[in-house]
């Protein structure tokens, strides 16, 4: 079976593009991608640099550092940061939507593995001195974000130990969170980890509408699309969300929350005690 989804299609040897609108050709990896940039605004990026939480906690002179290293890019929904093994070129730390880690399987699978939002960044292993990344990063929901160049990002990393420091703390709390997301798949029904996942897209969307097949995330849970779409009848039925035709509505925050495994609370102290934060989403 071939599943077509945000203009790629899952289910061959190698996963492709099949986007018809306009794209364009990195020269240098020969990634195609779309992308519409902003031009850089010093003052638009200080007004919104505290709504990245990585960046916000920054000591000052530090923060400053990283701004001006940053432009200002809407990222796209579609739009693939980067590839699995392909050099990592930018680093992005999103301030509204969120990117999507997906691990793309040899028989042309998919099964998301992350969800960075403003919480953190895209491509922090460059500070380990990793500069590839093992999954595909693909934007799942479009918005702004802050870009600076890996190079830049290494260079402010080896002069600044406050960004060290945080970014260090981000991916050891990324990785915790992955180990949760790992039992958590292996251990809960469908509807639990669905409930999950509209939880931690919600705390990264900022907004409690999506337009989700159950295609989509069958292959984003690794699981089958009849799961899903009884995990969603069931929710639908208890008043916690409205589904019609790939349109999910959050319709009542704190009853999907009480549906949830324990997962979605573990995460966020993970993220929490990592951070040195009282509540993880008051940082989202």
């Amino acid at each position: 079976m071939r599943l077509r989804f945000n203009g790629w299609v899952y289910g061959s040897a190698h996963p492709r593009r099949v986007d018809k609108r306009t794209l364009c050709s990195n020269e240098a990896t020969g990634q195609i991608h779309h992308v519409r940039r902003e031009q850089r605004d010093p003052l638009s990026i200080e007004k919104h640099t505290a709504e990245n939480s990585l960046i916000a906690a920054l000591p000052p002179r530090c923060r400053a550092n990283v701004l001006r290293s940053c432009e200002q890019v809407e990222l796209q929904l579609e739009e693939v940061l980067c590839e699995p093994g392909q050099r990592i070129r930018h680093v992005y730390f999103p301030i509204e939507g969120f990117v999507s880690l997906v691990a793309v399987l040899d028989d042309g699978g998919a099964l998301e593995v992350g969800i960075i939002g403003r919480e953190g960044m895209v491509g922090a292993s460059v500070i380990l001195g990793v500069d590839t990344l093992a999954d595909r990063a693909v934007v799942q929901c479009a918005g702004a974000a802050l870009r600076m160049s890996s190079a830049s990002f290494r260079r402010l990393c080896a002069r600044n130990m406050a960004l060290r420091m945080r970014v260090g703390l981000y991916l050891y709390a990324s990785m915790a969170q992955l180990a949760q997301v790992a039992a958590c798949t292996g251990y809960h029904v469908v509807e639990a980890r669905l409930v999950r996942w509209l939880l931690m897209s919600r705390d990264r969307a900022h907004k409690n509408e999506f337009h989700l097949t159950h295609e989509f995330l069958a292959y984003m849970l690794g699981v089958r699309r009849v799961g899903i779409t009884e995990a969603a009848t069931a929710l639908q039925a208890r008043g916690l969300i409205t589904y019609n035709r790939g349109d999910i509505t959050i319709l009542d925050n704190a009853g999907l929350e009480k549906a949830s495994c324990d997962c979605y609370e573990r995460g966020n102290l993970i993220y929490d005690a990592a951070m040195g934060l009282s509540c993880a989403r008051s940082a989202r």
